[in-house]
């Protein structure tokens, strides 16, 4: 049976139901391609109860709606690249405004409060049970990236200072940056081998992968400016810039993923970053200046 609604609630309520439709397709689309039979009754349960609040709205407007193919798309690729948790919680963060929308409208439809109740937290609860191996291991690819920025940046700096010359420059910090890229995977199979039966999830072998494999990445991508300009002072100028991308994208993804501040520990990390960069730049200026190098 179809209520009778103006037309501006209806309107709203065709947005919410077109939501419902994508999301349910979504998550049908992803519990279908998943193995791991935990996170598959997951996304089968959310996908069932995205259907029903579309038979809700579907009341009210007394309209069949097909899914946005583009959307669906969109997300399911998002999900299978960068991980699970972190696209549909992208996607979920994406109906905030739709969610508060819901308050509006529950005089006229009295199922809106209880949708909204439903989406805010039973759906938030149910993406914080999915286990990804991605989400395990995000303490270690912290440690390879934070350690990498500070270290590496620093070093940059101050490579840049005492030597000014980029080829020199870029082959100390890439010997630099391998060396403790291995150190740092090392420390972090002892660190997680000694934690022993407190973290039976996490292995220690796949703990030093992700900490290498982070810090190498971020090696490689802060040093390419000084393999490419021969200004040097450009170069560390990039090299910073690269630093501050590579936080942002990082930090978004954390703050995402784990329901974190992002502004917080954006201004954090970068905070962190550039000062010691900033500070290491000054002694390689003073030893310069102290012992005369020249190179």
């Amino acid at each position: 049976m179809v209520v009778s609604i103006d037309n501006k609630t209806k309107k709203k309520i065709l947005k919410f139901q077109q939501n419902e439709i994508n999301e349910h397709h979504i998550y049908e689309k992803l519990s279908a391609s998943l193995r791991d039979e935990h996170n598959r009754n997951i996304l089968k349960h959310i996908s069932a109860d995205e259907l029903r609040h579309y038979n809700i709205w579907k009341k009210y407007t007394g309209k069949d709606l097909n899914p946005s193919g583009l959307i669906v798309w969109k997300y399911c690729l998002i999900s299978r690249l960068l991980g699970m948790t972190f696209g549909l919680k992208l996607m979920e963060n994406g109906e905030e405004e739709a969610q508060e929308s819901y308050d509006k409208i529950s005089e006229k439809v009295p199922e809106a409060a209880r949708i909204k109740a439903e989406e805010d937290g039973h759906e938030k609860k149910l993406l914080d049970m999915i286990n990804e191996e991605k989400l395990k291991y995000v303490g270690s690819i912290v440690l390879g990236l934070n350690d990498a920025l500070v270290e590496l940046t620093g070093a940059l700096a101050g490579f840049t200072f005492a030597f000014q010359n980029s080829g020199i420059i870029a082959l100390a910090g890439l010997i630099t940056g391998v060396a403790a890229s291995l150190s740092m995977g090392a420390s972090e199979y002892l660190s997680t081998k000694s934690e022993g039966s407190e973290n039976e999830e996490k292995s220690p072998a796949k703990a030093s992968f992700y900490t290498s494999l982070a810090y190498i990445f971020t090696v490689v991508f802060l040093i390419l400016p000084f393999f490419i300009l021969t200004n040097v002072y450009v170069a560390l100028g990039t090299t910073l810039a690269n630093a501050i991308i590579v936080i942002f994208i990082f930090t978004f993804y954390i703050s995402v993923a784990k329901d974190l501040n992002f502004r917080r520990r954006f201004a954090e990390m970068a905070l962190i970053s550039i000062g010691v960069a900033a500070l290491t730049f000054a002694i390689g200026f003073l030893i310069r200046v102290f012992f005369g190098i020249e190179i």
